[in-house]
């Protein structure tokens, strides 16, 4: 039970029916009934949560927020606020596929790739590495290899050389956050014998697959998004443990403008902006 006098925070998830199959499993960011509400930009539909029913949430950009207790994260006491925040977002979309694919869960060490090095790479990199797994950090150019190397990366591999590529083909599991559409051919080809590619980047075109190249090493493709409740706080607790935090920036919303034109050049340092949502409501 949440205490008064603790912090807590909210992730992805704002609400659920609460009685599927998906969320009686812990998996509310799959429910059947309409799918969960999400925390930013999504209707009030599960009747679980207070307040004006008629306007969208508005996620971080809100002063506060009401929501029903089994939505609720505790933050360990002594952890940062600021650098907190990403990790029920960023931290929890690379952290649910390495808890559904074994690489929270087993002593076997795994070979794993992360393609993009930015907000969501950096991060993945740290939880793998945290996790004692080999990662393999995979961009288009050599820009961010000593970013990578320097999260925790042991090997990077540029995707636009297909040699270099092609002297990959052992991995057991690659996180895919590219949110644009691209070709994904090259990273099936890296994969090991029962290895998954995860999509993670909300791209809305098709992508063409070669399936000869899945059934020979029996691969797959999957996606994922966000993760459940007991999720986010099992990776919150495991950042706090291992401090491993996002590499933040925080921000008021005078900043917005600046900050979105820097998103939209290429996060190249992988920073999370964070909105100080007190001092810009006292601006």
């Amino acid at each position: 039970a949440v205490v008064s006098t603790q912090s807590t925070g909210v992730g992805c998830t704002f609400d659920s029916c609460m009685g599927c199959d998906m969320c009686e499993e812990g998996e509310e960011n799959y429910c059947k009934n309409g799918g969960h509400t999400h925390t930013y930009n999504d209707m009030k539909k599960h009747g679980h949560i207070g307040g004006n029913l008629d306007t969208q949430t508005f996620g971080g950009y809100s002063r506060s927020q009401v929501v029903h207790e089994r939505f609720i994260i505790i933050l360990p006491e002594g952890m940062p606020l600021d650098r907190a925040a990403p990790i029920v977002c960023a931290g929890i979309t690379m952290w649910d596929p390495l808890r559904h694919w074994g690489a929270t869960k087993t002593d076997k060490k795994m070979n794993i790739g992360i393609v993009g090095v930015g907000g969501l790479g950096t991060m993945g990199i740290k939880l793998a590495a945290g996790l004692g797994h080999t990662v393999t950090a995979i961009s288009t150019s050599n820009k961010k290899k000593e970013l990578a190397l320097s999260k925790g990366a042991e090997n990077y591999v540029v995707s636009s050389d297909a040699r270099a590529r092609s002297q990959v083909n052992n991995l057991d599991l690659i996180l895919n956050t590219i949110p644009v559409a691209h070709d994904i051919q090259p990273y099936i080809e890296m994969l090991g014998t029962n290895g998954t590619l995860v999509q993670l980047g909300l791209v809305g075109t098709p992508s063409p697959i070669v399936p000869f190249s899945l059934c020979m090493n029996r691969k797959s493709v999957s996606g994922s998004l966000v993760g459940g409740i007991p999720a986010v706080q099992e990776v919150i607790d495991f950042c706090f443990e291992k401090n491993i935090y996002p590499d933040t920036e925080l921000i008021d919303t005078s900043q917005l403008g600046d900050v979105y034109d820097k998103l939209e050049s290429g996060n190249d340092g992988g920073i999370r902006f964070v909105i100080d949502i007190e001092k810009s409501a006292a601006m």
